[in-house]
């Protein structure tokens, strides 16, 4: 009959029957950290470097690199951070957004993810370097290109708005409103004043506007015309 580990097995071989286990879920861990550096890095493809070091290695880290823009390869040592979280398990398992540098000069940002077991030991880390040196041009020329002349920023030059018979009839309903009434209920001096308000405001460009604020306020198209006045 076969012996179980925590049955007949001597002391030794339950160690090593654990360990191996243990040892096996780190790999398993591992494995699947590589789909992710591999998902991650056809995400932004030429724009974000991908590293994904094995830290139970230090000498040989680099299990995958994609997007290689620092010219490593895999099998290449671990950087300062994973030597640190080798060193220290309390090391801060996220660092994110620091400055960073490529070899050739190149500016990144980059984000380094440590990869505990459950022993709490850091056995990985993924790390995202992103170029942004490719970023920056486009920075600047999406700001260039919404940015206005201050010489018009403080006016209000015109309204992209539509002047069609729905807004207009919203205008007009609204201002009544405001003074508790209905359009067709206004007296004399408010309804002249909602009408100098709506030319003010540019709604008597439409050709039709005259008639339709006529029709909404009771009176006559020669009235609205006196009231602009």
């Amino acid at each position: 009959m076969a012996r179980t580990v925590d049955g007949d097995a001597e002391p030794g071989e339950r160690v090593s029957v654990v360990a191996a286990a243990a040892v096996d879920e780190d790999e398993h861990l591992i494995r699947e950290a590589e789909g992710i550096a591999v998902a991650l890095g056809r995400m932004f493809p030429g724009l974000c470097e991908v590293v994904l070091h094995d830290l139970r290695d230090p000498r040989h880290a680099i299990r995958v690199i994609e997007n290689n823009l620092s010219g490593r390869e895999v099998g290449d040592s671990a950087t300062e951070l994973g030597l640190a979280r080798i060193e220290d398990p309390e090391y801060p398992s996220v660092i994110q957004n620091y400055p960073n540098r490529f070899p050739d000069g190149r500016p990144a940002k980059s984000t380094s993810i440590g990869i505990k077991n459950a022993a709490g030991q850091y056995i990985a880390a993924l790390c995202l370097n992103l170029d942004v040196s490719v970023l920056s041009p486009v920075t600047l020329a999406l700001s260039n290109l919404v940015a206005t002349d201050a010489e018009f920023r403080e006016q209000s030059l015109e309204t992209l708005r539509d002047r069609n018979a729905r807004a207009l009839r919203r205008a007009v309903e609204e201002r009544a409103a405001d003074r508790g009434a209905t359009p067709r209920s206004l007296g004399r001096e408010d309804k002249k004043a909602l009408v100098r308000q709506l030319h003010q405001d540019g709604y008597f460009d439409s050709r039709d506007a005259a008639q339709a604020i006529a029709d909404l306020l009771g009176v006559s198209r020669a009235t609205v015309y006196n009231y602009a006045k």
